[in-house]
């Protein structure tokens, strides 16, 4: 049965779109069938695949706003061997079109129904605030996971994360739940990080996953040469860090 999880955080900077490509690659590394739907009109998913977001002939843009068939938006060629509906920053416009239509929160959904069945896991990213792209995202998911800096502001973010998966859930998605918590470009030399990881634990315990993401050059450097972190050098500790979360992911949908 497919599980689709949206990577979400409406704090900007925490590692939203790292986490969703490189759990995607490692999760196509374990035999995993996977879409990766790049719903951020900065485009850094679609970037980081390895497929230009300039120039795109068909995105998540034709599937929300021109009812293009979510078959043809999807590139099956990737640096990190999943699929991917990409996307640029026309999905701007996408999203002041979809405010104006009757039952807007819900097109992404219908959109994806006709193709969820041939995958085993489909991964969203989103942009980094509540907008009608986040809501569309979230309506269409079974759960979220939550990448999370372990820094002073995050307990308070996270708090108002939940209270928006609350409100959806009685709202939209009654099957909306929260996924897992991972800690993100943690520096263990870092008091800070430490203590909130400890907060995160002692609050939250097994819905934060025991993988944590360290801060680490390779995976920052990454993106910039279209990779995902494995196939940019796989012996990294940020590629092995997602390879470790991508088996606590498949274990959690069994």
């Amino acid at each position: 049965m497919t599980k689709v999880i949206a990577i979400a955080n409406q704090k900007g900077g925490v590692g939203k779109t790292t986490t969703c490509v490189n759990l995607a690659a490692s999760l196509a590394a374990m035999q995993k069938k996977v879409l990766v739907i790049d719903c951020d009109p900065q485009g850094n998913a679609t970037m980081a695949s390895g497929v230009s977001k300039f120039g795109l002939e068909k995105s998540i843009t034709n599937v929300l706003i021109d009812g293009l068939d979510v078959k043809e938006a999807i590139v099956k060629e990737t640096e990190g061997d999943f699929h991917l509906i990409p996307a640029n920053e026309d999905l701007t416009a996408a999203e002041v079109n979809l405010l104006d239509k009757f039952g807007r929160e819900n097109f992404l959904k219908k959109a994806l129904e006709p193709i969820k069945s041939s995958y085993d896991l489909i991964l969203i990213d989103c942009p980094p605030s509540l907008n009608i792209l986040t809501v569309n995202a979230l309506c269409a998911s079974d759960s979220i996971l939550v990448p999370l800096q372990c820094e002073y502001f995050a307990l308070e973010g996270l708090t108002l994360l939940i209270e928006t998966v609350d409100q959806l859930a009685t709202a939209v998605n009654p099957k909306l739940k929260i996924e897992g918590i991972l800690r993100t470009m943690f520096d263990n030399r870092n008091r800070l990080s430490t203590d909130v990881s400890d907060e995160l634990k002692k609050n939250f315990g097994d819905l934060v996953y025991e993988t944590i993401i360290p801060r680490n050059v390779r995976l920052a450097e990454a993106p910039s040469y279209g990779k995902p972190a494995m196939y940019y050098d796989k012996s990294s500790v940020g590629s092995k860090a997602y390879l470790a979360l991508a088996a606590e992911v498949i274990e959690k949908t069994k």
